[in-house]
C-alpha cells in the first residue's frame, strides 16, 4: 500500500469510528468537500500535512495519532 491509500483508508476509518460522513468531516474540519472527496477518491495523490492537520481538528484528534494507525506500518517506500 502507498502513502496516498493508507491516508485515504485512514480518514475513512475516523469517519466511521466518529460516525461522520465525509461531508460531515469536511464541515466540521473546515477543509472544503471537494477536497475531502479528491482524498477520499482518488484524484488527490499528495495530501498535505496541513490538511491532514484540519481534518484531525475537525474530530478533536492530534497529528500523531492519525498516523499512530496499522495502515502506516508497511507503506511502501516512495524513493525507489
Amino acid at each position: 500500500m502507498n502513502i496516498s491509500q493508507a491516508v485515504r483508508k485512514r480518514i475513512l476509518q475516523i469517519c466511521k469510528a466518529n460516525g461522520l460522513s465525509v461531508n460531515a468531516l469536511s464541515n466540521q474540519s473546515g477543509v472544503t468537500q471537494s477536497t475531502v472527496n479528491n482524498i477520499v477518491n482518488g484524484p488527490t495523490y499528495n495530501v498535505g500535512i496541513a490538511t491532514i492537520k484540519k481534518l484531525c481538528d475537525g474530530v478533536n484528534m492530534s497529528i500523531r495519532d492519525f498516523f499512530d494507525c496499522d495502515l502506516f506500518d508497511d507503506v511502501e517506500p516512495e524513493v525507489k
